[in-house]
């Protein structure tokens, strides 16, 4: 009969589900699945809705990346009706877009990256929480939680709620941010310059220390997807770009993403599985988020980042299938998003009232808006009828991009765990705390 191992999320936010292995009397793995809730159901709840109501009700699809699922509806409808919005309200976005990212991503690292390897993988479950690495690591831990607070609380000051936005509307922002809010965050951010810093050395410390595991366990070439702008790496526009498992790189116009990206769903699962479809190319599963998002692009938007984009190159090569690398990944990211916050701090655009257009008439149409949300590519296509009413509406979310690719990851790791043995020569490093 075998035994079934099932592996409960930490969330599940945006459909995020458990993990579920099959392993055979014989020791073999049979099956590895991830098993989750499928969002698609908010594409009927949209249907019939004003479309310029969809950006606040699509938030509530997730309580991790709601900035994302605000901010890409608007851009679908404004894309259907033909609406141009103002720089100052572009500016804004990416401020809002990146104050989400940093927050994301120092949340991500110190609450669920760190404790495993902070700790050892060996470790009573019971101890790997951000909480005990606060215990132990007093000054990492009051970092992290001013890094998480600063993104936030950004987050809300241009959104109007940290976790459900308000402020992106058809035409652009509905105000400015205020010359008193602006000097607040501006006071702070070199400490938090100096807070990301101080994060990617204990990241690239990790990475050291661990080197062995991350060169040797889940190392799966698939293909990637992700978003460039002229090839450098944007969260807020662009065109979507495919990596191939040897490293070519093929560009896609966002309103042609079915030539690029085709779905369905397999018989052991009630959700969406992607896939890489286009012309000239073998049909293969592609993964998304942060290490994808890398190997797409040719430098980052900024200095620091682009330093770290080297420097990880470097080590992994040009185009990297270290599945654990993608907390390295996230680094990078956290390390641009925060230089981004920096500059339009400066900027004073951001302060401009001026960050909405008048001229703004519903029409029928098919708009598509795309950003990079923390955990991957987000894509919705929306059609619109004269009226301005949703008559369809179709989203591709992070979820979708990423499943095939785990379960295809899952397997393999599992196999090398339960069938190879893999795991007992590598060499495993002293935990940093007990």
């Amino acid at each position: 009969m075998g035994k079934e191992i099932e592996v409960e999320p930490v969330t599940r936010l945006e459909g995020h589900g458990g993990l579920r292995l099959v392993i055979g009397d014989d020791g073999k793995v049979k099956d590895a699945q991830f098993n989750i809730s499928s969002t698609r159901f908010f594409e009927k709840f949209l249907e019939g809705r004003y479309c310029e109501h969809i950006p606040r009700i699509t938030p509530r699809i997730c309580g991790i990346c709601p900035i994302p699922h605000h901010l890409t509806p608007t851009k679908a409808v404004e894309d259907a009706w033909g609406v141009t919005i103002p720089e100052s309200a572009r500016k804004l976005r990416v401020l809002l877009q990146n104050a989400k990212q940093y927050s994301s991503h120092a949340l991500h690292f110190y609450a669920l990256a760190a404790p495993d390897f902070l700790l050892g993988p060996f470790a009573d479950p019971a101890l790997r929480n951000v909480v005990h690495v606060i215990s132990k690591m007093p000054e990492v831990g009051a970092m992290a939680l001013k890094m998480m607070d600063f993104g936030q609380k950004l987050c809300a000051d241009i959104g109007g709620k940290s976790v459900h936005p308000i402020s992106a509307i058809v035409g652009g922002m509905k105000k400015p941010m205020s010359e008193e809010s602006r000097d607040k965050f501006l006071k702070q951010v070199n400490e938090q310059v100096e807070f990301t810093k101080k994060t990617v050395e204990i990241g690239l410390k990790v990475v050291e220390d661990y080197w062995d595991v991350v060169a040797n366990v889940g190392v799966v070439p698939t293909y990637y997807v992700g978003m460039t702008k002229n090839g450098v790496h944007d969260i807020y526009e662009g065109d979507i770009r495919i990596v191939t498992p040897d490293g070519k790189k093929i560009d896609y116009d966002v309103h042609n993403y079915l030539d690029a990206l085709g779905e369905h769903i397999p018989e052991h699962s009630y959700a969406t599985h992607m896939y890489y479809k286009p012309a000239g190319y073998p049909e293969g599963i592609y993964r998304a988020n942060t290490l994808a998002m890398i190997n797409c692009a040719d430098k980052m938007a900024t200095p620091l980042a682009d330093d770290a984009l080297k420097a990880f190159r470097e080590k992994t090569g040009p185009i990297s299938h270290h599945t654990f690398a993608y907390h390295w990944a996230r680094l990078i990211e956290l390390v641009e998003s925060i230089e981004m916050i920096a500059t339009l701090l400066q900027d004073p655009d951001i302060l401009n009232p001026d960050c909405k257009t008048l001229d703004v008439q519903p029409r029928e149409g098919n708009g598509v808006g795309v950003t990079e949300a923390p955990r991957g590519l987000l894509l919705y296509n929306i059609w619109s009828d004269a009226e301005g009413l949703c008559k369809k509406a179709n989203l591709l979310v992070a979820t979708n991009h990423n499943i095939a690719g785990i379960e295809k990851t899952l397997m393999h790791v599992a196999k090398q765990v339960f069938e190879d043995k893999a795991l007992e020569g590598l060499t495993l490093p002293k935990p940093w705390i007990d």
